[in-house]
């Protein structure tokens, strides 16, 4: 680390999502140690991701029926001790969701990111995040990883095939067994209208 900041100074609130013991923290956090800013500042959704999140989460809870369970905010799944991602948004079948406290420790059908809020400077690249954290939830479990970025309006789906596509926002996109949603229209239809 090129920070002159100890591993063991750094709050367990900093810690975004851990990886075989290793903590991947949250974008800002730096600042927060450094006393420029506060936790909350940089642990807060965007207004771009909170509105995604809520006009997508109820698109998809309207749209896969009682058969899945829709889950939303930073869900935590836990693969083994002292590993685990949070999940913008997840899409349980019903026999897979427990009902607890804890991190789910069963996978959800499909995972949908919305941006991240990972600090990437410890990665060689920032896509080396995104692959990594797509290609553990698959092993998890998850048949499908979809990424949305915020920025390049763009939407990327990976599949337990490893078949990659990338999409536009304005495109009609295959979620789950027949469920299609095509992003730009929710936004559409939504009381923001700004598009």
């Amino acid at each position: 680390m090129s920070r002159e900041i100890a591993i063991q100074d750094i709050p367990k609130s900093l810690i975004y999502e851990m990886v075989d013991g290793k903590p991947i923290y949250y974008k800002g956090y730096v600042d927060v140690l450094k006393g420029n800013k506060q936790p909350e500042e940089i642990m807060g959704d965007s207004n771009i991701q909170a509105l995604l999140k809520i006009l997508l989460g109820t698109f998809l809870t309207n749209n896969l029926g009682k058969k899945y369970i829709i889950t939303g905010g930073e869900h935590g799944l836990l693969f083994r001790k002292k590993s685990w991602r949070a999940a913008d948004l997840a899409i349980f079948s019903v026999q897979n969701y427990e009902w607890t406290n804890k991190y789910s420790t069963k996978p959800p059908e499909v995972v949908i990111e919305i941006d991240t809020k990972a600090d990437l400077e410890s990665f060689d690249e920032t896509i080396n995040y995104f692959d990594e954290k797509t290609e553990q939830l698959l092993k998890f479990g998850v048949k499908k990883v979809i990424w949305i970025f915020t920025e390049s309006e763009k939407v990327k789906i990976i599949n337990t095939d490893d078949s990659r596509q990338t999409f536009h926002w304005s495109d009609d996109i295959l979620v789950w067994e027949d469920c299609i949603m095509n992003i730009q229209k929710i936004i559409d239809d939504s009381p923001l209208k700004t598009k």
